[in-house]
């Protein structure tokens, strides 16, 4: 870990313009620098530098950042490692924190795993251009139109007809037998015999992120069916079959800047689709696609198109990839080739220009994948064509964010000619069913887990006991029903900022705001407001923080919580506005870095003299409006007591209980009253 005084020096060190251009060529532009995107394709410069806020901001793609955010977006690099890549630039030394002896061995040792599997990768290429090699694997690729460069650039290869090459070859350039053996390269029999695990197979290495060597797939070219197709090397400690996608190093790039990845199946489908110039693709390596793998793609992209086989196997595989990747947040899109052809094929028998154009016109969202898909089949069957409108509100169902679901519930009505509430209606209740299942789930797994423990309900050794985990069994969802009242509201993810309470957010986003744009600027009160005193000024930071402590209210959305926290934990360090701002903008953590950027580049422009000069004086308007989002907050939150309050009443038959909640809902709406009134005369 690099220590934080290391960190800050790396962060004031960083200039902006200094940074950005080294990648591109920035053009000053009276107080701000222009350029054309590097993270899309763009004729007309809307990429803006602004060196006074030390921060960037395309008005295209939206893109926007810090220095350390350039860095990490352009080169694809983690929060450390922009860090020491700047640490470099700026000639800083970078010390990080003493490993203790278990970090060091298992850093050393995955290491050696990744410099025996680029050593195996190397020997593999090499291994091509001997004769054998030549003779059978460089034809074989030759022969699926494979040329030079793309062998190359992909590292693909040979592992030669001998069991034994492999391993005696590594020994002898001094790699530990262990190692061949854990990384799934050598295979070690009862009576000592180290033999290689990939022989007489052409060899495609995989690649991790960031471009280390990690594993193999080998492929025989023998028609004995006897034989396996294809060996693959083992799960190991620096790969996960699960969590890699074949060609994401040498896609990465283009995904992030078509904002747009690709999906195909093998080896030779990614090949030939970027030979020929898609180069945002990348496949699944022969397994059903993975959570883990759609969580790899959202990093670069929140687009995804799946294109498999026009066969019965591809469809199937686009009807399970489907689901994975709308249940993770993603847009997906699905082609289908003609059938009897795969992404490979395609590619090789058509032009670019042509594999394009076939893309663009066949995609499809999967409520059209799924109609086109299975209406033949339901014909006028009314039953058939229930069902299929019930898949298809199933599969809407499955995605997070509320807004995008009833586009998609509009869009299937619309379609199908059927009721939208309806459609809603089965939309939700599929939805209860599959959080209540997780939720089953979760409790299991805790249950499970505190099964090594005291039993639930059993006394601890202190004498107390231990409550039973909460049970859904009893809770059976009808035809009319809605989530159960203290069901959590499931958080929604956007543009990294978590919203677990939509409907305070407006609100708490603006105070936040408020907070980080001007916190130590003074609020000049009139003399006749209520918030005068005679001799004492405060600041809009204090003054937000004393109303809410007043109330006793925090922040309820997480990530807007969490950056209120940092910020007044550097305001009782002494750092200034200027210094806050900066470090919450170059923060580690990501969620606080989000919604940095969220508050503090705008949205339209960096900066226009002339437009604020016609606005009405900074303290003039926070005068007027931070008093006045305060109260709208306040009512909001009552509103939202009462909602809660009115829900309960509806699902308690306790006479007792039912009086004490009409008691303080007439006490609430006293309140919301009052909180009206007075936000209608400030």
């Amino acid at each position: 870990m690099i220590p934080q005084e290391t960190v800050n020096r790396i962060l004031d060190a960083a200039q902006i313009v200094d940074v950005v251009g080294d990648f591109v060529t920035l053009k000053k532009r009276g107080a701000n620098h222009m350029a054309c995107c590097p993270f899309h394709n763009e004729k007309t410069p809307s990429f803006v530098v602004s060196p006074s806020k030390g921060i960037y901001k395309c008005f295209g793609c939206g893109k926007s950042g810090t220095a350390v955010g350039f860095i990490m977006e352009h080169e694809n690099l983690s929060y450390n490692e922009a860090l020491k890549y700047l640490a470099k630039k700026y000639h800083i030394e970078v010390v990080e924190k003493e490993e203790t002896a278990e970090e060091i061995a298992h850093r050393q040792r995955n290491e050696s795993l990744l410099l025996v599997s680029e050593y195996a990768g190397k020997f593999f290429q090499e291994s091509l251009k001997t004769p054998e090699g030549q003779a059978i694997g460089y034809q074989y690729f030759k022969s699926r139109g494979l040329e030079d460069d793309t062998i190359a650039k992909y590292g693909l290869g040979w592992a030669p007809v001998s069991r034994r090459a492999l391993s005696d070859v590594a020994r002898a350039a001094g790699y530990k037998e262990e190692f061949l053996i854990e990384t799934g390269l050598s295979i070690k029999y009862d009576d000592g015999r180290l033999v290689d695990r990939f022989f007489d197979r052409v060899i495609f290495p995989i690649h991790s992120v960031s471009g280390r060597v990690i594993a193999f797939g080998g492929r025989t070219l023998k028609t004995d069916k006897t034989v396996a197709k294809y060996v693959n090397s083992p799960e190991t400690e620096i790969y996960v079959k699960s969590r890699s996608l074949y060609g994401i190093w040498f896609a990465k790039n283009e995904m992030s800047r078509q904002d747009k990845c690709i999906l195909v199946e093998g080896y030779l489908d990614v090949l030939s689709m970027h030979q020929l110039g898609i180069r945002n693709v990348v496949a699944s390596s022969g397994t059903s696609l993975t959570v883990e793998q759609i969580r790899l793609i959202r990093k670069f992209t929140n687009n995804v198109t799946i294109i498999y086989d026009g066969d019965g196997a591809g469809i199937k595989a686009a009807l399970r990839g489907i689901g994975l990747v709308l249940k993770e947040g993603l847009n997906v899109k699905v082609v289908l080739l003609p059938e009897g052809q795969d992404p490979d094929d395609f590619s090789r028998r058509h032009s670019l220009e042509e594999v394009q154009d076939y893309i663009a016109r066949n995609e499809q969202d999967f409520i059209g994948f799924k109609t086109d898909l299975l209406l033949g089949e339901a014909g006028n069957d009314p039953l058939k064509r229930a069902n299929l409108i019930n898949d298809v509100a199933d599969t809407i169902a499955l995605i997070p964010d509320a807004v995008v679901r009833a586009v998609y519930v509009q869009t299937c009505a619309d379609k199908f000619e059927i009721d939208e509430q309806i459609l809603m209606d089965r939309v939700s209740r599929s939805r209860t069913d599959m959080l209540l299942a997780e939720q089953k789930e979760r409790d299991r797994a805790r249950q499970r887990e505190a099964a090594s423990k005291p039993s639930a309900g059993a006394p601890m050794p202190d004498g107390s006991d231990v409550p039973p985990p909460p049970s859904y069994d009893d809770y059976i969802p009808t035809e009319d029903d809605v989530p159960p009242m203290d069901m959590p509201a499931e958080p929604v993810v956007e543009g990294g900022v978590v919203i677990n309470e939509p409907y305070l957010a407006p609100c708490e986003r603006e105070l936040l705001g408020f907070i980080l744009e001007e916190g130590c600027t003074e609020l000049d009160f009139d003399r006749d407001s209520k918030f005068f005193i005679e001799g004492e000024k405060i600041n809009v930071a204090e003054f937000i923080d004393g109303i809410l402590a007043d109330d006793e209210a925090d922040l309820v959305n997480n990530s807007y919580r969490k950056v209120y926290d940092e910020y007044f934990r550097m305001y009782d360090e002494g750092l200034t506005q200027q210094q806050m701002q900066k470090r919450l903008l170059d923060s580690m953590d990501m969620e606080i870095a989000a919604v940095a950027r969220d508050l503090l580049i705008e949205k339209h422009q960096l900066t226009v003299k002339n437009y604020e000069q016609s606005l009405t004086s900074v303290s003039t308007r926070l005068v007027m409006y931070v008093p006045k989002t305060l109260l709208t907050y306040q009512v909001k939150k009552v509103e939202l007591f009462l909602k809660e309050l009115t829900a309960e009443l509806v699902h308690t038959s306790d006479p007792e209980r039912q009086v004490e909640i009409m008691t303080r809902i007439s006490e609430y709406n006293k309140a919301r009253t009052r909180l009206n009134n007075e936000l209608g005369r400030v």
